[in-house]
């Protein structure tokens, strides 16, 4: 998971903007006035990322803005960044069960401390990603 900026193309209609993301297949949107259409920009480009990344598919190198032609003059290229752990920490809060192995003498000192396995477990992996960037 990482951050990333994509160009997106706005177009200006009657009421609104479309947006939509010409190096990535069905990433698309709308808002009500500009700013919406750049937080629902924000929002689809965080989700389809995030689920090229889950799926392992091969993410595409962003055009440059000048590449991109337009099609009308309502038309207007714009970045838009957005940053896939945080979409992923926003919108993924299932739990999940994972099995582990510790030496018993471990397990008898922990559970006479009263640790809680899961929160030790979770820091100790923020901690371990954290360090890897």
């Amino acid at each position: 998971m990482a951050k990333y900026v994509y160009p997106a193309v706005f177009t200006q209609e009657e009421k609104g903007f479309s947006v939509w993301f010409p190096d990535l297949e069905g990433c698309y949107t709308c808002g009500d006035d500009l700013n919406d259409a750049i937080r629902m920009a924000e929002d689809v480009l965080a989700y389809v990322l995030y689920d090229y990344e889950r799926k392992r598919k091969e993410i595409p190198a962003p055009s440059q803005r000048n590449a991109i032609e337009l099609e009308s003059k309502r038309d207007f290229v714009n970045d838009i960044a957005c940053d896939t752990i945080e979409y992923a920490k926003m919108h993924n809060h299932k739990a999940i069960k994972k099995t582990l192995t510790i030496p018993e003498w471990l397990n008898e000192e922990a559970m006479a401390l009263g640790v809680n396995f899961s929160q030790v477990l979770k820091e100790a992996l923020l901690a371990k990603i954290n360090a890897g960037r």
